[in-house]
């Protein structure tokens, strides 16, 4: 690993213009890629605090063996230039949003004399015109099934078109109107071609005008007494009305715009995006990424302007390939979570890209808000699916394990892993949950929850006490099992002597952790281990997990052990450490409002358990309990006009 002071630059040498730079490794390769207003600024600031820097730009410098920069003319030219460089490089610490090739295109081959219609996953081809990306295959060939009543363009692949040509008969599609029949005469190479051209006018969002011409098609045909083609007209206009409605209107004033949110947690982040044309969601796209670092400025609003490059950048390259000029990639209006650093540059080269002025805003009100929060709705679920996804994964699960045996030094893989996490707001209400993990997944039967007692009665809570009370209630839990177990020799517990006689399961905590891991940092790593010396409990591995920049902190040791951001070991440690918080959160909160509930009505006189959790319930809060009328609190089941009455008197003369 190298010290990224014997490569630093001389001081006064680097430039303050804006400009692009490139960290190289001792082998010479391009590793990272970035750009900066004030080059020199920017660059002392990778030097001046390695220690203080992100994880993963630690890391960089760390394996950095040289630095270079260009300078350029203006910041415009900078983006573009860092786009063009990480393209060509490809560095392996900038994070890169690559074409999902799984997602499913509606793809038209305008490049044939009879262009066909099929669903098509991979890279673009010049010549043709793609619609989508679309989430699932099937709502792809769904609507192609609606439409191609309407627009009955071939569908079939070269060898089935061939096929037919020889025989002189068309496929099953032909017979019930699906398909014009190409393949043996019965329209023409430009009548064929217009029909594809006016299904391609369709999906790109003309559709008043195709229904209004169908309309008055079919009231002419009414008109001239041609009732059957009237009828078959009327069917063409129902289908393409329900073909339109799968595409929901989310935006009344027909805007085009892309809608783009982010959900991330410390290690990763998921992009989801939502293409609107015309008002209605066209298409949708995700990634899940490792959470890239930065030097400096909001860590967040370098994320967004790194995606806006590197996304529309390579869907103008693909635009561009593929000849397809009736779609552009930029749309007039881009829709963010958080402003670029640079938003007037992002801006300006967006433009330049589509030709026309774009808009680049965070929405604040009304239906671009709301779409917003579908959006980051969207992408706090991809993320969460992700998690899922890679915990459940065997292989995953026990390359986890096996990292952290190595990583700790542990005799054996930590097969059973339990976290203690303290939640209290200013001291108030102090509570600790102890989640098990077993084989990487949870194990929700061995659960537990802590009150914990009031630190000297100061009024705020120590959570390196907290640590060490709920460390020890655990462990006395394990030896008075053990002990229960002994023989009468006052030998080590037999192994049968983990199961419970009376149901015949094992006891849940006759088990000790193989690894014990509390929510914090080196004083709260030492105070668990402090109290397994106290009880003589030797077996058990324990750590302290620091939240800022996830290092594992061992007891004893002065420096703390740093997992690989992108290893499944750091990823099971945090989802472990996540779920312990959430647990103790939950139990927080129903705590704190069984105390204020219980606070409120224990004063009142004939007021049961049932009642006043029937009230709460009914009402919400005591809050609202105490503005009710009368009437709204008999409708309460169990709730008579004189109890009625005495709750109201209770909660407004004093009662809470």
């Amino acid at each position: 690993m190298a010290d990224p002071q014997s490569y630093r630059p001389a001081p006064g040498t680097i430039p303050t213009q804006p400009g692009v730079y490139k960290f190289r490794d001792k082998h010479g390769r391009v590793i990272y890629v970035g750009k900066a207003k004030s080059l020199r600024s920017r660059l002392n600031s990778y030097f001046a605090d390695v220690y203080g820097l992100h994880p993963r730009t630690h890391q960089m410098v760390t394996t950095a063996a040289s630095v270079e920069w260009t300078v350029v003319g203006t910041e415009v030219e900078a983006l573009q230039l860092e786009y063009n460089w990480i393209k060509e490089f490809d560095p392996q610490f900038n994070v890169r949003y690559r074409d999902d090739k799984t997602y499913p295109m509606l793809a038209v081959t305008l490049n044939e004399e009879f262009p066909r219609l099929y669903v098509y996953r991979g890279p673009r081809r010049k010549g043709v015109r793609y619609f989508g990306p679309y989430s699932h295959a099937w709502a792809i060939r769904e609507t192609l099934d609606l439409l191609l009543r309407v627009f009955p363009a071939r569908t079939c692949s070269a060898g089935v078109f061939k096929r037919h040509s020889q025989m002189g008969r068309p496929c099953l599609l032909g017979y019930i109107d699906k398909c014009s029949a190409p393949c043996i005469g019965r329209v023409t190479p430009a009548e064929h071609r217009q029909i594809v051209e006016d299904f391609c006018d369709f999906l790109a969002g003309k559709t008043d005008n195709l229904i209004r011409q169908l309309e008055n098609d079919m009231l002419g045909a009414s008109e001239a007494l041609d009732f059957e083609r009237a009828a078959r007209l009327r069917d063409d206009v129902a289908a393409l009305r329900k073909a339109v409605e799968k595409q929901a209107v989310v935006l009344g004033d027909g805007t085009d715009a892309d809608v783009i949110a982010f959900a991330s947690d410390d290690l990763e982040a998921a992009v989801q995006i939502f293409h609107v044309r015309g008002g209605r969601v066209r298409g949708q796209r995700g990634w899940v990424v490792e959470k890239p670092g930065d030097a400096e400025g909001d860590e967040n609003a370098e994320f967004v302007e790194q995606f806006l490059t590197q996304f529309y950048g390579e869907e103008a390259e693909r635009a561009e390939q593929s000849g397809d000029g009736a779609a552009n990639p930029v749309p007039r209006e881009v829709l963010v979570p958080v402003i670029p650093t640079d938003p007037d540059e992002v801006q300006a080269w967006l433009s330049e890209l589509r030709g026309s002025r774009v808009s680049l805003r965070i929405p604040q009100r009304g239906d671009k808000r709301s779409l917003m929060e579908t959006v980051e709705r969207n992408a706090a679920d991809a993320l969460h699916q992700h998690k899922l996804k890679r915990s459940g994964d065997l292989t995953a699960r026990s390359a986890a394990l096996q990292g952290l045996q190595d990583a700790l030094d542990l005799d054996e893989a930590p097969l059973r892993i339990e976290c203690v996490d303290i939640s209290h707001i200013q001291g108030s209400d102090v509570v600790a949950s102890l989640v098990v993990f077993e084989d990487g997944l949870a194990k929700k039967s061995d659960y537990r929850h802590y009150s914990i007692k009031e630190a000297a009665g100061e009024g705020h809570s120590d959570d390196v006490a907290s640590i060490a009370e709920v460390t020890r209630r655990r462990f006395l839990r394990h030896r008075a099992d053990a002990r229960q177990e002994e023989g009468a020799d006052g030998g080590d517990m037999a192994p049968e002597a983990a199961i419970d006689p009376q149901t015949g399961r094992p006891r849940r905590f006759a088990y000790p952790p193989n690894l014990y891991v509390v929510d914090g940092g080196a004083p709260q790593a030492a105070a668990a281990q402090e109290v397994l010396d106290e009880l003589g409990v030797t077996d058990v591995a324990v750590i302290g997990l620091a939240k800022r920049l996830e290092e594992v902190w061992v007891p004893g040791e002065e420096d703390p052990v740093i997992l690989p951001r992108s290893s499944d070991s750091l990823f099971l440690l945090q989802r472990v450490r996540d779920e312990a918080h959430r647990f103790a959160i939950t139990f927080h909160r129903s705590k704190r409002t069984k105390r204020m509930t219980s606070s409120a009505l224990d004063a009142i006189p004939g007021l049961g358990d049932t009642r006043k959790t029937a009230l709460i319930k009914h009402f919400g809060s005591v809050a609202k309990l105490r503005e009710a009328s009368l009437e709204e609190i008999t409708e309460v089941p169990g709730i008579g006009l004189t109890t009625a009455r005495t709750v109201l008197d209770g909660l407004r003369t004093g009662g809470a």
